[in-house]
């Protein structure tokens, strides 16, 4: 059975997926929703990918060199043993600014004896549609498409280049490169400049994690996702990735399979939110300056997603020429979810924004521009909270009275009228606090279900949904009301399958969904513990943590019988949910002035 066994190496610019073999097999060039210059995750024999492999027989062990996103893969044969040491470059240079070039060093580490082995190159740039041929010059190799749109990367390496291209024997008995690059190089590659990058890359990493705030327990976990959540983060405008992959399918051999290369409102407020937390406050600065970069105009509507420059039309088309992962078609580019209408993004951005203004309101050079995407969103929410929404699920069907919609509108105006009161704009919290009272009496009117005591996932049904859990997460309702441990242990009940959590299980698009979604597992833990049940949340939580990969990364969804990794990966929703529950498991608060403190550590 194949799972997603991989690493996942970036610099915030671009990231690539590397196999548990050393096998690049995703790779988008010059940035993260480019054309793909390597695909073999969507399709073996077309995709194309970038290898490196002794002829002999071998074993291979992976890992990151710890608090680093630095992979290294160890080849261990009867001739001897070398490591490949796979990374981005990213770090400062000797201007202060970030060096982050759309390259892969593949920095290979002898350790002992003679290797031979075959470099696999065999790039398919854009998406693989039109011919890629590859040249031998001589500084480097170049790949290039012969037909369709032009497009181009170079390889650059100690090793023989005509061997490689030729895919002839080379042997390793000393440390060696190998450079991939968008661009071609203007100063001279050599294996002591790769190892100067890798050492710069790796304080760079080192220093970074230094800076996460330490919990005593789960630090390892929590430091892990959070280096994922990173390299989600696109440095040029501040968008954050939902994932890093398209098309990985939720259930094998099924249709529900989604570009996930964009930025959600509701996902990257989520992120920035944990990161924030964290002690990472730049993250919040860029993402919510890339919001105010989206919205010039005060009538302008928001989307729920926009590309990662901004983009505004994300158009869905198909590439019917990949056979998709395990034969999961179709393969997908771009998403039509970007014209829906989800009224929760209001409130969890709202709430990004509140924890910004508490925690640095004194220094924040544009108050004045998210004070009026405050005012544009209470407005947004007064006139749109009573009527029907696709919800936090993106059902592409009728939209319906979502439960969770209407939460975080209600959450929207809450964080309104304490912004307000943050900003001394007192005149608008009293009309505010009317709304806020409103949609919360709307909501324990309609949203409640007698037959089954529960809060339900839309206003006259009584299906559940777990994205409901978060109620008591964003305030709505305390933990020790009976009515929120009602909805908790009947959620549990009805949506729970052998330790694993559906979304929903009523009928969508697409009928009944078959896998479990991973986020949902890590909130009814987190939920089952504020309720009391902090033993079973905890033998829960380690046994979720168990069903990550090898490197302790998650992609969206889980198989319910196998355990197999599942959806676009790696997932931000997955990783912060990871470090919001280890939080609340570890029974520590993470204070503002901790927050604060963190963040200007050096």
């Amino acid at each position: 059975m194949k799972n997603l066994d991989y690493g996942i190496i970036g610099n915030c610019r671009s990231a690539a997926l590397v196999s548990k073999t050393g096998s690049v097999e995703w790779l988008c060039l010059p940035h993260f929703a480019a054309a793909s210059a390597f695909a073999k995750i969507l399709d073996e024999d077309k995709g194309g990918f970038f290898s490196i492999r002794p002829i002999e027989e071998y074993e291979t062990e992976q890992f990151y060199i710890p608090r680093t996103n630095i992979l290294v893969t160890r080849y261990s044969c009867q001739s001897g043993v070398f490591e490949l040491h796979d990374f981005m470059p990213r770090y400062r240079n000797e201007y202060g600014v970030y060096y982050t070039p759309p390259d892969i060093v593949r920095y290979i580490k002898h350790i002992s004896g003679k290797v031979n082995v075959v470099v696999d190159f065999e790039p398919r740039l854009g998406y693989a549609q039109p011919q890629t041929a590859v040249k031998l010059e001589e500084d480097y190799l170049k790949a290039h498409t012969t037909t369709g749109e032009y497009d181009s990367i170079y390889l650059y390496s100690s090793l023989n280049k005509r061997n490689i291209k030729n895919k002839l024997p080379l042997c390793i008995e000393k440390n060696e490169y190998l450079l991939l690059s968008y661009n071609q190089k203007l100063l001279q590659q050599s294996t002591k400049r790769s190892y100067l990058k890798h050492q710069r890359t790796k304080v760079y990493w080192l220093n970074w994690s230094d800076k996460t705030t330490s919990f005593k327990k789960y630090e390892e976990e929590i430091n892990r996702s959070a280096l994922t959540l990173k390299l989600l983060n696109y440095q040029k405008s501040g968008a954050i990735l939902a994932a890093l992959t398209t098309s990985l399918p939720e259930t094998i051999g099924e249709v529900r399979n989604w570009d996930y290369r964009f930025c959600w409102i509701r996902d990257a407020s989520m992120v920035v939110k944990i990161m924030t937390q964290l002690g990472h406050q730049r993250i919040a600065e860029r993402y919510l300056n890339f919001i105010i970069s989206l919205m010039p105009d005060k009538g302008e509507k928001m989307q729920i997603m926009y590309g990662i420059h901004g983009e505004k039309e994300l158009t869905e088309k198909n590439l019917d020429h990949l056979s998709g992962y395990e034969g999961s078609k179709p393969v997908r580019i771009g998403n039509a979810a970007y014209s829906q209408k989800q009224n929760d993004i209001y409130g969890i951005l709202m709430d990004v924004i509140l924890q910004y203004f508490e925690l640095f309101r004194s220094t924040l050079g544009n108050s004045e521009d998210l004070w009026t995407i405050v005012r544009n969103i209470v407005k947004v929410v007064d006139e749109n909270w009573q009527q029907p929404d696709k919800g936090i699920w993106e059902i592409r069907s009728e939209g319906k009275h979502f439960t969770f919609s209407k939460v975080l509108c209600w959450v929207a105006i809450d964080r309104a009228c304490k912004i307000a009161k943050l900003l001394k704009r007192d005149t608008y919290v009293n009309a505010w606090t009317v709304l806020k009272e409103t949609i919360a009496a709307d909501i324990h009117a309609n949203a409640w279900s007698e037959e089954k005591h529960t809060f339900t996932q839309s206003y006259g049904s009584n299906d559940l949904d777990a994205a409901v859990l978060l109620m008591e997460s964003y305030g709505f309702i305390k933990a020790d009301d009976q009515r929120y441990k009602k909805t908790v242990l009947a959620i549990k009940k009805e949506l729970e399958h052998d330790g694993l959590m559906y979304r929903y299980k009523n009928e969508d698009d697409f009928g009944e969904p078959q896998s479990a979604f991973t986020i949902c597992s890590f909130w009814l833990i987190n939920s089952l513990y504020k309720i009391g049940l902090k033993d079973e949340a905890t033998r829960k939580f380690e046994k979720l943590l168990s069903y990550s990969n090898h490197l302790g990364l998650f992609s969206e969804d889980l198989d319910f019988k196998t355990r197999r990794l599942l959806g676009n990966f790696p997932q931000a929703y997955s990783h912060l949910a990871i470090i919001e529950t280890a939080i609340t498991l570890s029974g520590e608060e993470v204070s503002k002035e901790q927050q604060i403190m963190q963040s200007i550590r050096l």
